[in-house]
Parts: C-alpha cells; structure tokens; sequence
C-alpha cells in the first residue's frame, strides 16, 4: 500500500468512527456538506512605498471589487501575499534591474479580509524585502485580520483551519533561503506528512518557476532563473499529491501555467498575479488574473469539478472582469500541451470537468 493509500485509509477509519454521531446531529443535511469549495489566486501585492509612492485611489478599497463576491462565496479562499505588509524599515534588495522591493502600506491589510482571504503564504522572494522588520509587520497585519499564513523557515511552518467541520492544513514552500524550500523533499515531505496525520484536508502552496512571458509553458525537470534553482515543478506537486495533500497551487512566473488532476487531486501550476498595480509587468498575459475556484469532496480529497473565472488587470486598478475569457483560452491550451495526462480538462467557458 502506498503513502496516499494508508494516509486515506486512516482518515477514512476516522471518518467511519465518527459517522454515527454525525449522522444523528445533522440528519438529512448531510447531503449538502459533502463538499468544500476552495477559491484560489496567484500573487496579491496592492501597492507599494517603495522606492516611490505607488498606490491605488481610495486605499485600495476598489482593488477586488470585481472578484470580491467570487472570493467570498468560498468555504476557504487562499492566494500568496508577493511582498510585506509595513511602514519601515531599510530594503534588503539591490539596485539593479531586476531588484524590486514591495511595502505595502499596514492600513491596506484589511482590503484581504474585506474579500475572504482566509490564508495567504509568505513563501516568496518579497516576504523579505524588508527584512525582519518587514516578516513581523506583514505576520502581524495578517494575525489582526485573521487569516493564516505559513511559509517563512523558524516562524510558522503549517497552520489549520476549520470549515465545516473538517481541519484544514495549509503550508507553503518557496525557493528562498529563509523559506521553506520546496527544493528539500525531506523538509516538503515531513511537513505534508504532519498535517495529512492532523488533518482531513491538505493544501499545499509553491511559489517557483521561472519568470516572464516567456515562461509559460511547464519544462520537465528543474528550472533556473537568475541563477536560482527555481525547482522541479511537476515532481514537487505529484510528491505532494503522493504523500497525501487534497490540492497543490503554484505561483512564481508572474504568467498562468498547466492545470491538471492527478490522482484525483487538484494542482495548479501557476496562478500567475491577481493583484499587482504596480511595479509588476501586465503587459499581454502577465495581466491574466483569474480566479480559480474548485469543488472537492469533503471526506476524500477527491477533485469534483471547478471553475476559472477570468479576469484582466491594468496598471493601477486591479483585478478586472475580462468577458473575453483570455485566460481561460491560455489555461486550456497550456494544460492540453504540458499536461495531456490530466485526468480533467477545461471547457471553453472555463468550466473544469473530469474526463
């Protein structure tokens, strides 16, 4: 019996002990809590200090205000925060061309509950571009908005969250010095293991992968960007699939990748930016910002169905409806290229069905 089969088996164990109880307080509702919705986005950065003032009218209040009802029609919603939440401290980055530093202004935290942000990872090469000052700052805002966040070595490796009545375990691995790496399968894998023991549900979150529109399509084997080993992609998803987790979702490259399901289970490759008004690039596919929201059932793991929801950005606004659906076009043929194993495919009007 494999990892995933012995980790199903017990959960399902579990599950069995306490399904009389279960039945006899929720009766006839049972039905309709058999699945979990999860809302995910790619990177979240709505404006920046730093080095200039670059923030969007109305701090920020209008950012999400065309996915807002989307992100909060989710049991969970979950995306990765590219950069820190502060109003100090000195930049750890370099002056050169390819040197950003992200400070995003600590009144701005409460635009990600507002919108139901439930878990945001800080595994990325922005969680410290402004150096310890920044990590607790940015650890701080979240705590006082209530959402979770994982991914900074020495600080919070997991975290769990409850919804309808199942434990939810999130972690996130990014290929930075001071965070998880996703480049350590023994560090991934003791991780993911603790929580598929403590919880009925696994989300795993990976920031990695070259960047740039050049980098769309998903290459076999590792990649290097900037001299950095930005990872084995395909390999750390199915490993995290492997060793129990419900859902893994990407994001890095700045442009969408491949989605697919692989045993089952649900990963996206890269969600590319959702919400990034400055100082990130928007130019053609870079300003694909979808919104990628799935159906799981809720005592397996097991992918049912899902939804892309297309939207597009422009510099300084944020997220926007795209009825044009271009990034469902993107991730259709991508997924169909890089991935013709998957066992969904997505429809032209954005719909994810197995096959």
């Amino acid at each position: 019996m494999d990892m995933r089969a012995m980790m199903k088996s017990w959960r399902m164990t579990r599950f069995l002990l306490s399904s009389a109880i279960f039945c006899l307080s929720a009766g006839s509702a049972a039905a309709q809590t058999d699945t979990l919705t999860v809302a995910m986005v790619g990177d979240v950065m709505m404006g920046t200090t730093y080095p200039s003032m670059m923030l969007p009218e109305n701090e920020g209040k209008d950012l999400f205000k065309d996915a807002k009802a989307i992100l909060l029609s989710a049991d969970l919603t979950v995306g990765n925060l590219e950069g820190t939440l502060c109003d100090g401290g000195q930049s750890t980055k370099g002056t050169g061309p390819n040197s950003y530093s992200f400070r995003t202004p600590t009144s701005f935290a409460p635009r990600l509950k507002e919108v139901g942000f439930d878990y945001m990872s800080m595994a990325n090469n922005h969680a410290n571009d402004f150096g310890q000052t920044g990590i607790e700052s940015t650890e701080q805002c979240l705590r006082e908005q209530g959402i979770l966040f994982s991914g900074i070595e020495g600080r919070v490796e997991k975290c769990v969250i409850e919804r309808g009545g199942k434990k939810i375990g999130l972690c996130a691995f990014g290929h930075n010095s001071y965070t998880l790496k996703h480049t350590d399968l023994n560090v991934v894998g003791r991780i993911v293991d603790e929580l598929v023991k403590q919880c009925d549900l696994v989300i795993v979150s990976f920031h990695g992968g070259a960047e740039g529109r050049t980098q769309s399509h998903l290459p076999q084997g590792s990649e290097t960007f900037l001299g950095e080993n930005r990872g084995s992609l395909r390999q750390l998803a199915h490993f995290c699939v492997d060793h129990g987790a419900d859902i893994v979702y990407g994001h890095g490259p700045h442009v969408v990748r491949a989605m697919e399901v692989y045993k089952g289970r649900f990963i996206a490759y890269s969600l590319g930016n959702f919400c990034t008004p400055y100082n990130v690039s928007l130019t053609g596919i870079s300003g694909y910002a979808p919104v990628v929201k799935i159906k799981i059932d809720k005592q397996t793991g097991a992918f049912l169905g899902g939804q892309i929801h297309p939207f597009i950005q422009t510099r300084g606004i944020g997220p926007r409806t795209d009825r044009s659906g271009a990034v469902i076009s993107q991730l259709k043929q991508l997924s169909d290229a890089d991935v013709p194993q998957s066992q969904a495919s997505i429809s032209a009007d954005g719909s994810i069905k197995l096959k």
